[in-house]
Formats: C-alpha cells, sequence, structure tokens
C-alpha cells in the first residue's frame, strides 16, 4: 500500500508555483495525505531534487510528525520544533526548514515530496542532516508515497 501525497498548489508532475520556490517567498507548499498504516508512530517528510548538478539536493527535512497529522500546512515556519512536536532538520542550504527550488539554468527539474510511516518516533534532535536522519529511519519504514512537482527558471 502506499500513502498518497496531494497538494492544493499543484498537481503530480505540474510545474511547482513561484511562491512554493526560492524565486518567490519562498514558503512550502500545502500537503495533504490520506489515512496512514496501522502501527505507524511517526511520519518523516523529505523534499529533495534528483536532477541538481553534483548530488540529489535535500531542500526539507521534517521528521517526528504525528501520525493522526494529515497535512502540512502552507508556509510551516522555519522553528527546530514545531507545536506538533515535529522536528526539522538541516537543507543542503545549511538552513533549518523549507528552501525552495532554486535549479541553475533553464532545465526543468523534479521536486519530490516523499513522505514514509515508521513504526516509531526517531530520537533525533532538531537540525539533524539526511545521512542522520536516513540512517535512524532505517528498518522501521512501513509505508511511503510522493508528490513531484517541476521547477525551472
Amino acid at each position: 500500500m502506499t500513502l498518497k501525497v496531494t497538494s492544493k498548489a499543484f498537481w503530480e508532475g505540474d510545474t511547482i508555483p513561484k511562491q512554493y520556490t526560492a524565486d518567490g517567498t519562498n514558503l512550502s507548499p500545502p500537503l495533504e495525505w490520506g489515512s496512514v498504516p496501522e502501527g505507524a508512530q511517526s511520519l518523516v517528510m523529505i523534499c529533495d531534487d534528483p536532477d541538481a548538478p553534483a548530488k540529489t539536493w535535500t531542500h526539507w527535512l521534517i521528521y517526528n510528525l504525528p501520525p493522526t497529522d494529515h497535512h502540512l500546512p502552507e508556509g510551516v515556519p522555519a522553528h527546530e520544533e514545531l507545536q506538533n512536536g515535529a522536528r526539522q532538520g538541516l537543507n543542503d542550504f545549511g538552513k533549518i526548514g523549507y528552501g525552495g527550488p532554486a535549479p541553475p539554468g533553464h532545465k526543468p527539474h523534479r521536486y519530490y515530496f516523499t513522505l514514509y510511516a515508521l513504526d516509531r518516533q526517531l530520537k533525533l534532535p532538531a537540525r539533524a542532516t539526511r545521512q542522520q536522519l536516513q540512517a535512524a529511519m532505517e528498518g522501521h519504514l512501513l509505508e511511503q508515497g510522493q508528490l513531484m512537482g517541476s521547477y525551472s527558471r
């Protein structure tokens, strides 16, 4: 079974609106998902760009989202810890929170918003790196789903 991730801002495969990019107001887009699998103890959202020149570029790490939550609102604040207990890690811009698309050149890049349902809470402090997050998630994945949008300058 796969989690279905959607957004009111763009459809699967569509262009991400400018306000959710570094060329706009750099807000995180609103994201929604349906029911999570039984036994889920936390959710993780990773946004990345596999088309970046040197490596897959991480735009957002947010983890320990409560499994009872079914959305992330537009413009999640760049705080280490959110009111619902979720924590945010360091993106590849070296910052906490969401960093919107800013692709070099004029070729469209794909941006994946991938949601993971885990069978445990992660014992990670805020500001974790992607490598730390992936290591903590290993062996605890119940289900995942994603939404892909594209953007070019």
